[in-house]
């Protein structure tokens, strides 16, 4: 059996579908079942639990062989993620598929970067096998600015002219899915990266094609990044975290373009003409 926790986000959710339309025998851990309505599929187990209380973890992981770990944006992710850990390790899991974060790092000046690199070692210590997928900047993680492109025709960052090879959260689900359900894949650690480095404004560019309309691309101070945050209801510890990301790409140590995608599922990585494409009428 295998466990897929954040089964209702962006990246649960594709990967608990792809496993289903496999025919794999999945297990999705939710908080609240009535929010799992995208992946009530007939062939996937739902089961409530939660982080913060380690014998609903227990009862998850009961008879699950391979578990992917992924928890929500919260000060507290460090620590849900360890007893998760602790959790399987009791379980008798054999291998645990981490989603991290690229240049994730102890010594990182980014918060998600440091407990990130935390957790990868609590994972090595434990004696479970292991995957590690170390994505870059998500190409989805634009649709958190699709407010103001579908309003203003725009969209703001503190990150100057710097470039971001991002990736495709769907490339992200393929090497999951890989990850746990093909043999090869214990001890590697998977950077993964779209085809190329894009800034910003070229990313505005490619959207215009797509939408078919001018959407401009504005650089702004960290704190103005910082406020638009909080507008849209971002907690003041994940819009700080943020700001330390794009302060990473900001100083381009985001632009490489690794082979991570090609690495895991055999495949060369989405475009972010075609995410651009595929996502046209999400941004209004």
């Amino acid at each position: 059996m295998l466990l897929v926790t954040g089964a209702t986000g962006s990246n649960g959710t594709e990967i608990v579908k792809r496993l289903a339309a496999q025919n794999v025998p999945v297990r999705a851990m939710v908080r609240n079942r009535d929010r799992a309505s995208a992946i009530a599929l007939s062939n996937v187990d739902i089961v409530e639990g939660d982080f913060d209380r380690p014998e609903t973890l227990l009862s998850a992981l009961m008879n699950v062989d391979r578990a992917f770990l992924l928890t929500n944006s919260t000060e507290h992710a460090e620590a849900q993620q360890l007893a998760f850990v602790d959790a399987a390790h009791q379980s008798g899991v054999k291998q645990i598929v981490k989603l991290s974060q690229f240049a994730a790092d102890v010594h990182s000046p980014v918060r998600f970067l440091r407990y990130h690199a935390v957790v990868e070692s609590a994972i090595q210590a434990s004696g479970m096998a292991y995957t590690f997928l170390r994505p870059n900047l998500f190409m989805q993680g634009l649709l958190n600015f699709r407010s103001t492109i579908a309003n203003q025709n725009a969209f703001y960052a503190a990150i100057n002219d710097a470039k971001v090879s991002v990736v495709d959260v769907r490339d992200i689900a393929d090497s999951a899915v890989a990850a746990l359900t093909e043999a090869g894949h214990e001890g590697k650690i998977y950077n993964l990266t779209g085809p190329q480095p894009l800034t910003h404004a070229e990313m505005a560019e490619q959207l215009s094609v797509a939408l078919d309309r001018q959407i401009e691309f504005t650089d702004i101070p960290p704190e103005a990044m910082h406020d638009q945050l909080l507008s849209i209801g971002m907690p003041d510890w994940q819009a700080d975290g943020l700001l330390e990301d794009y302060a990473h790409y900001r100083r381009n140590e985001a632009a490489a373009v690794l082979s991570g995608v090609q690495e895991a599922t055999g495949k060369e990585p989405c475009s972010f003409q075609a995410f651009a494409r595929d996502y046209a009428k999400m941004f209004g």
